[in-house]
């Protein structure tokens, strides 16, 4: 019976939560919070503006395990109801009235917000940061879940003196002194949007300002130590927020716009409404542009500032209406920057993941909304090339507009797009929904010709692979095929299709073709001595890219032991990409090198294993991780710390670090080791290790 009664009311309090949008309509949301990050601690005040619609007698919010001390409903004390996930308040509601509730309350999140530097070494560089995607704003503070209840929220923070500054959606509009407790920092907003996109950064940062055409401030922040990195971290965005004004035809939406990079973030950017979040991992040098920008994620979070946060889909259901959306704008925009040649052959080889995923028996409807990420971001992308072809330029770009003027600050479906489109162009799409929203498969023919049709270099891709299936190799022109097109992509694709097939005069020319793309499909072809002689490939240390460097150092080390100390002397201060790649790999070579300052073998250990330590990037700390591993074996120090790794916040570093660990315990040494350090850490940090060792 006791059962019984539960699930009934867990089913009463889950229903009417979800039925909320047909009886409440949330207007606006007050915000003031003051993180208490040696806690982890979130105190706040959140006082809600809404109608009533139907007479109701509870109003639902979402709030994971939270206190709350005071609840007061147009001024007086209110009766509530809290089991931690949802808080209800009890009234007699009655429709067509407006109603304030407060709620004050603390929590500390398990999720969503995170604090970094207190706990532990990432001193001087202290964080909070929120990444709430989907539905777990409601962590830190009472929203909601569900995203189809837009609110306009206004956030504010206590602020206390120091190097930190807070950073949140929408436009600063107060200062103020709190007294002696520092600062009152309160943002504003001036349309609603889903919880789910609320965000805050607490940080100690600097700004570069900029403005697009059409008078939108813009606000790029960096680590005071990275005022170097500025430029190239952030090239092109005043291009790119041009460009998808002009592209999409709606002016952008918010009152500014701000880009924020946070230690150890979850996935590469998250598009808060008017403040995207991303990871420090693309605060890059000049010379790692070429390697690994942040120019596609910056156009892909900007592209959702209209296509997810101005229109936001009824539920999973329709989330190619995000993804999809924002993948396509951002390769449009890269086209915009690279050229055409470098958009038609991203969509190639998105084409050719995707038709091995359906020749895998993995196909997938764009419409599941359990759908793969390759699914809704990449097919999603096609759909949309494929729809515009289909419609025309000039319908595709008016259905867009009218789409998002029509649903601007509301919630869509598949539908609501694919209808607009019809009215504007006159067109059944029918088929269209068939094969590219609902199909598991893909018109993978239909696509490659259409692509064909659009670029001459794929179109050329075509009729080489036809004579080569005609001809024997002897007979394959290589040389011929290579001299005909001017397409880097389509050369790179040569040589790595074709690597054991090619002739040497085309190695010759990739490698003084003076293309870093080039050069770089070369370093992975075995015989590459045979080709390239030994002075040529020294000259690629000093190449303009951190990816070239790594691989030529390797190969040169492998190659030619007995010029291992000059290769390690002309490379010793060469750090790489913001993951350390060549310092790491470098530490390696000089500890395996008998050549080469045995003297120094310590010092270089020490410092390979130092770099597995929570002050580091998880893709740093992976690094050095696996190299021990590999070539040298985990100290006490970097056990620990790859102890502590078990429990990121980053689910794919706490993955690698738990499989590690996994492999560690099945040798009897490392068991030991492993058994006498469970002894010395905390409870919390020891979790994972101690539950493998019970087992």
């Amino acid at each position: 019976m006791k059962q019984f009664l539960l699930l009934l009311f867990l089913s009463i309090s889950f229903f009417g939560n979800s039925q909320h949008q047909d009886k409440v309509d949330f207007i606006r949301g007050d915000v003031f919070i003051e993180p208490i990050p040696q806690e982890k601690r979130i105190d706040g005040t959140v006082v809600y503006e809404f109608d009533i619609l139907q007479d109701i007698d509870s109003v639902f919010l979402d709030a994971k395990n939270m206190e709350f001390s005071s609840v007061k409903l147009n001024g007086k004390k209110a009766v509530f109801s809290n089991n931690k996930k949802i808080i209800s308040i009890k009234n007699r509601f009655k429709g067509g009235k407006e109603y304030k509730l407060k709620l004050t309350y603390s929590c500390v999140p398990k999720q969503t917000v995170y604090f970094l530097g207190w706990e532990d070494d990432i001193s001087g560089n202290e964080q909070i940061w929120t990444q709430g995607q989907g539905k777990y704003t409601s962590h830190w503070l009472p929203s909601f879940d569900d995203m189809n209840e837009k609110v306009e929220f206004d956030l504010s923070f206590n602020s206390h003196p120091g190097k930190t500054i807070e950073i949140a959606n929408g436009t600063i509009k107060e200062v103020k002194s709190n007294h002696n407790e520092g600062t009152i920092v309160s943002f504003d907003m001036q349309n609603p949007m889903s919880s789910y996109l609320l965000a805050f950064v607490i940080g100690n940062y600097n700004k570069q300002e900029l403005t697009s055409t059409s008078g939108v401030p813009i606000e790029n922040y960096y680590y005071p130590k990275d005022s170097s990195r500025v430029e190239p971290t952030y090239r092109y965005t005043k291009e790119i927020f041009d460009f998808m004004e002009r592209e999409i035809g709606v002016p952008y939406p918010w009152q500014n716009y701000k880009q924020v990079p946070v230690h150890d973030f979850l996935y590469a950017g998250m598009e808060n409404t008017s403040t995207t979040i991303f990871s420090d991992a693309y605060v890059i040098d000049s010379t790692a542009f070429v390697d690994k920008n942040y120019v596609n994620v910056s156009a892909h979070e900007l592209a959702h500032q209209w296509f997810g946060d101005l229109v936001t889909e009824k539920d999973s259901n329709h989330h190619w209406l995000h993804e999809g959306f924002a993948t396509y704008y951002a390769y449009l925009a890269e086209k915009e920057i690279f050229g055409d040649d470098h958009f038609y052959w991203k969509l190639y080889e998105t084409l050719q993941e995707l038709q091995q995923q359906v020749e895998k028996g993995e196909g997938q409807s764009l419409l599941d909304p359990k759908a793969s990420s390759l699914t809704f971001y990449e097919k999603g992308a096609w759909a949309l090339f494929m729809l515009r072809n289909e419609v025309g330029d000039s319908d595709f770009k008016a259905a867009v507009k009218n789409y998002l003027k029509e649903f601007q600050f509301k919630n869509v479906t598949v539908d609501d797009f694919i209808d607009e489109t019809e009215k504007v162009s006159g067109k059944s799409l029918k088929n269209f929904r068939l094969d590219w929203l609902e199909a598991k498969g893909l018109p993978y023919e239909k696509a490659l010709s259409q692509l064909a049709k659009s670029a001459p270099s794929i179109q050329l891709l075509r009729v080489i692979e036809a004579d080569f299936k005609a001809a024997q190799s002897d007979d394959i022109d290589y040389v011929g095929y290579w001299d005909k097109t001017n397409s880097i992509h389509l050369k790179k694709h040569f040589l790595t299709q074709y690597q054991t097939s090619l002739p040497e005069e085309i190695y010759v020319k990739a490698f003084e073709s003076d293309t870093v793309p080039l050069r770089q499909s070369l370093l992975s072809h075995r015989d590459l001595p045979k080709f390239i002689d030994k002075e040529k490939l020294e000259a690629l240390l000093e190449d303009k890219s951190y990816i070239t460097k790594e691989a030529v150092l390797m190969r040169l080390w492998q190659a030619y032991p007995e010029d291992r100390p000059k290769y390690l002397e002309s490379t010793k201060y060469v750090i790489g990409l913001p993951n350390k790649n060549i310092r790491i790999l470098w530490l390696v070579l000089a500890m395996l090198s008998e050549n080469y300052k045995g003297a120094e073998t310590k010092a270089y250990f020490d410092e390979l294993s130092s770099y597995t330590g929570q002050e580091f990037s998880f893709e740093i700390r992976q690094n050095a991780f696996f190299y021990l591993n590999e070539a040298f074996g985990l100290n006490e120090e970097s056990l620990t710390n790859l102890v502590k790794a078990t429990n990121h916040h980053a689910w794919q570093f706490k993955k690698f670090a738990r499989n590690l660990l996994d492999e560690l315990l099945e040798d009897m040494d490392y068991k030991a080791r492993l058994e006498k350090l469970a002894i010395k850490l905390n409870a919390e940090e020891s979790r994972y290790l101690n539950s493998k060792l019970n087992e």
